[in-house]
C-alpha cells in the first residue's frame, strides 16, 4: 500500500537526516582542530521497484564528501609549527591503531623528540629527503633527523672582497715593509679566518700603489699564528699585483708568491685564495671585486667560506621545505627537504583519526616529491593551517537538516493517521 510505503519513506528521510546531523556536529566540533577538512553530506534517493518505475523508496545518505579546501593560517612563532599552501599533505611514518606505514596530514604542529626526530604529537615520524654533504639531497624518503653532534669545523679556502681602490692615490715613498705595513701602503682591510682544527686568525690585507693603474697586495698573519714565526712579526702568506684599465676596471691579479699558510697545530699548506674578482683578462667584467675609480678607497663587502666548530641551538625551515639545523657558530647547515604528497584523488583519501589520512585505490598512490615543486604545496614556517570548518554554514546547515527531520517526522504521523482512518471504516 503506498500509504506504508510513505511511512516507510519518512523513515529512511529520518535516518538520513539524523546520520546528515552526525556530519554536521562533527564539522563545530572539529572547527578548531588544526588541519582539519570538513565533510558534507551527499544523499541519494532510493528506488521504490524496478528500474523505471516512477515511485520512489525514499532517501539515503550516501557517504560523507570531504572538502579539501585551504584553511587560513595562524602564526604561532614557533620554529617547528609548518603550514601548507596548495596542494599536497605532510608525510609521517609509524603506527595508528595497529597499522604500520606511511599517513598524510595537514596538521603542521611538529617537535624535535629525544633522539632529534621530527615528530607530530602521536610521534609519527615526519617524511623528507636527507641532505648529502655536497648539498644535494636524497632521492628515496626517509625519517628527517637533525644531528646533536657538533658541527665540525671547515678550515677556510677562500676570501672575497668588494672594494675600490683610489685612483688618486699617490705611490708610497718607501717599498712595502710587513713590519711597518700602514705606512708603506695605502689600504688595507682585515677578516678573520679558520684553520683545519676551527681555530680563528687575523688576516690583514694591505694594498700599495706601485704605478697608474697597478698595485701590490700583502696578506699578512701574526708570526704566532703559523709554523716557525715570531709572535709580533708578521708574516706574509700571499703576495700579489692588481692592473686596472684606463675605466678602473680590473685586468688582471696574479698572485706573486705565497697562497698558503702553515697554522700552528693545523693541516700545513692550507690554501686560502683571495678572491678579488673576475678580471677582464680572463674573460669578466672586472668590475665585481677591486676596482680603481678616483673616489677614496673602502671596502664595500667582504667574506670568507670558513667557520668554527659549533653546536646545534636551533632548526629553521624555509619555503621550499628544506630544514637547517642552526648552530651556535651562526651557520645553518641543510639537513633534509620535507616532502610533499600529492594525489590524484584527494576526496578518496580515508580518514585514519589522529588528523591523518591515508592512500586508498579511490585516491590513487602518493606522489611524493619537494614543496613547491610540480604544483605541490609550499611550506609556510612558524604557522599552522586552520580548520576550513565555516561555523556560519554549519549552523545553517544544522537548521535545514532539522526541519527536513520534522518534515520526514510528520510524514510518519500523517500517515499513520491515514491507516487510522482505514482501519476505522469497519465501524
Amino acid at each position: 500500500m503506498s500509504i506504508t510505503n510513505a511511512m516507510w519513506d519518512g523513515v529512511s528521510g529520518l535516518s538520513a537526516e539524523g546520520q546528515a546531523l552526525g556530519v554536521v556536529g562533527d564539522n563545530v566540533a572539529n572547527s578548531n582542530t588544526i588541519g582539519f577538512k570538513q565533510s558534507r553530506a551527499l544523499f541519494e534517493d532510493i528506488l521504490g521497484g524496478a528500474v523505471g518505475q516512477n515511485i520512489g523508496g525514499g532517501v539515503r545518505m550516501a557517504r560523507a564528501q570531504q572538502i579539501f579546501g585551504q584553511g587560513s593560517l595562524q602564526n604561532t612563532g614557533g620554529a617547528t609549527d609548518l603550514a601548507l599552501t596548495g596542494d599536497g599533505f605532510f608525510v609521517v611514518k609509524g603506527s595508528v591503531n595497529g597499522v604500520v606505514g606511511d599517513f598524510y596530514t595537514r596538521a603542521g604542529q611538529m617537535q624535535m623528540d629525544k633522539d632529534g626526530f621530527m615528530t607530530n604529537p602521536d610521534g609519527l615520524r615526519m617524511q623528507g629527503y636527507a641532505a648529502g654533504p655536497n648539498g644535494t639531497f636524497s632521492a628515496s624518503l626517509s625519517d628527517i633527523q637533525i644531528p646533536s653532534t657538533p658541527l665540525p669545523p671547515k678550515a677556510t679556502t677562500t676570501f672575497n672582497v668588494t672594494a675600490n681602490l683610489d685612483a688618486t692615490a699617490t705611490v708610497p715613498a718607501a717599498p712595502f715593509n710587513a713590519q711597518n705595513a700602514a705606512a708603506t701602503s695605502n689600504f688595507s682591510t682585515s677578516t678573520t679566518v679558520y684553520d683545519s682544527l676551527g681555530n680563528p686568525h687575523a688576516v690583514n690585507v694591505y694594498f700599495a700603489k706601485t704605478a697608474a693603474g697597478s698595485w701590490d697586495y700583502h696578506a699578512l698573519v701574526d708570526g704566532a699564528d703559523v709554523t716557525g714565526g715570531t709572535p709580533g712579526q708578521k708574516v706574509e702568506i700571499a703576495t700579489g699585483t692588481l692592473t686596472f684599465s684606463s675605466t678602473g676596471a680590473l685586468q688582471s691579479n696574479t698572485l706573486t708568491a705565497g697562497g698558503t699558510a702553515n697554522f700552528v697545530g693545523a693541516a700545513p699548506g692550507q690554501a686560502i685564495k683571495l678572491n678579488l674578482g673576475t678580471p677582464t683578462g680572463s674573460g669578466g667584467t672586472g668590475l665585481d671585486g677591486i676596482t680603481q675609480f678616483g673616489s677614496p678607497s673602502n671596502v664595500s663587502q667582504q667574506s670568507q667560506d670558513g667557520y668554527g666548530s659549533g653546536s646545534l641551538t636551533g632548526v629553521s625551515v624555509d619555503g621550499s621545505g628544506i630544514v637547517n639545523g642552526v648552530y651556535s657558530n651562526g651557520q645553518k647547515i641543510p639537513v633534509a627537504q620535507i616532502a610533499v604528497a600529492k594525489f590524484e584523488s584527494t576526496d578518496g583519501l580515508a580518514r585514519s583519526g589522529q588528523n591523518l589520512w591515508s592512500a586508498t585505490t579511490a585516491s590513487g598512490n602518493a606522489a611524493d616529491g619537494a614543496a613547491g615543486a610540480g604544483g605541490r604545496a609550499s611550506v609556510v614556517a612558524g604557522a599552522l593551517e586552520q580548520s576550513n570548518v565555516d561555523i556560519a554554514t554549519e549552523f545553517v546547515e544544522m537548521i535545514a537538516h532539522q526541519r527536513s527531520f520534522q518534515a520526514n517526522s510528520k510524514t510518519i504521523t500523517t500517515a499513520d493517521e491515514m491507516l487510522q482512518d482505514v482501519v476505522n471504516l469497519k465501524r
